[in-house]
């Protein structure tokens, strides 16, 4: 195996990070996870993520993780409303008596975020995560890396892995091939008690999640853990909106006075979220990494989830391919296949590079369809024909 008597350091304790934290240890590894997050709780955790059997869902399967899992699920979160603007409903399947079986490969069980970072951190040895850990930079050293963190640890691994994000500061180290725009700008925002707050959309929602389509926009909202509710708009924008539109995106009026001109043709059903929602709202341009990128095999440095291969959300494939990254990763370097780190690194790399530009391409492709003129129509046809 190619993690016997080697330290390994993992930077970034998402889904992807933790995970393969977890596989590692179950092989044995010595493994510490560096994440900036001054604790656990520290960080909005976004919308629930629904787990596809042949990724996300094999991960926790081979992490032993399948049963807290089915004790921690949502329920009825991937129900779907399909909305027009003005929020009339043309499509449900909360009337569907949707048996839900783990063995059924079209049954894509959704958890809160926050949830399932907690499951994966219960998991680990004591002391494997340093939180308010920013990776500021490394340096060869020995046959490995000195990592340096911004409150002057320095710390030296023999293997270091990736899992930082879209914004990666591991990546440069790899490759200097960036993402590139989609054209699609979202703005999240996120409701807390929603049953309060927002009472009309919550009973609307009702614990699952809604998709409203009209004039190349979308709203897409879904039911978080602990009754609170997320939401984005999404629509086609400059990759320097956010600065160009000079919105004060701590300023709920001006949130607000945007949404009502840029969504003009909707109804005002929707201004209660932008009215109720905690600030800041965070705008996100969507970016997606090259089809074709290509990098030299390094023996003791790759990476992992968007860090490798951001891309759009338009397929809920991010995490699933950031799980399924840490479940091949851990299964190259524990195998005695391979004769070396260099060896295992490169099969896991190429394999993955190829599955997850599959996967942006279907993301993007999607993300097209979501924002076109004719995109509630599509999205009808698509739910109707599952």
């Amino acid at each position: 195996m190619q993690i016997n008597n080697k330290k390994i350091a993992i930077v970034g304790g998402g889904p992807g990070g933790l995970t393969l934290a977890r596989l590692l240890q179950l092989k044995g590894a010595d493994v510490q996870v560096y994440e900036r997050d001054i604790n656990q709780d520290a960080r909005v955790q976004g919308a629930p993520l629904d787990m596809h059997e042949a990724s996300g869902m094999a991960a926790l399967i081979k992490a032993d993780l399948f049963t807290e899992f089915k004790n921690n699920f949502m329920p009825g979160a991937d129900k779907t409303l399909i909305l027009n603007g003005h929020a009339q409903v043309f499509f449900s399947d909360h009337e569907k008596n949707i048996e839900e079986d783990f063995g059924n490969k079209h049954f894509r069980p959704e958890i809160d975020r926050g949830v399932l970072r907690k499951i994966l951190l219960t998991s680990l040895e004591p002391k494997t995560i340093v939180l308010n850990s920013h990776f500021i930079a490394m340096e060869p050293h020995k046959n490995g890396w000195m990592l340096l963190f911004n409150d002057g640890l320095s710390v030296y691994a023999d293997l270091v892995i990736g899992s930082d994000g879209a914004n990666s500061k591991i990546r440069p180290y790899i490759t200097d091939i960036k993402p590139f725009y989609s054209g699609i700008t979202m703005m999240e925002g996120t409701v807390y008690d929603s049953i309060k707050a927002v009472p009309q959309m919550h009973s609307l929602i009702n614990g699952g999640k809604i998709m409203a389509f009209g004039n190349k926009k979308n709203m897409l909202l879904g039911q978080k853990g602990g009754g609170d509710l997320g939401f984005y708009a999404s629509f086609k924008a400059s990759e320097n909106w956010p600065k160009e539109s000079k919105i004060n995106f701590s300023d709920r009026v001006e949130v607000l006075n945007w949404f009502k001109k840029e969504y003009s043709d909707w109804s005002d059903i929707w201004d209660e979220l932008f009215e109720k929602a905690a600030t800041p709202f965070i705008p996100r341009p969507i970016y997606c990494a090259p089809f074709n990128q290509i990098w030299k095999t390094l023996s003791n440095l790759t990476i992992i989830g968007d860090a490798a291969h951001v891309m759009p959300p338009f397929a809920g494939e991010g995490a699933n391919m950031a799980m399924l990254d840490a479940l091949e990763l851990s299964e190259c370097l524990t195998s005695a296949e391979y004769r070396s780190s260099s060896e295992a690194i490169s099969v896991y790399e190429i394999k993955m590079r190829q599955r997850a530009a599959n996967a942006a391409k279907r993301s993007l492709e999607n993300g097209e369809k979501m924002h076109s003129e004719n995109a509630l129509n599509i999205m009808l046809d698509f739910f109707n024909h599952q």
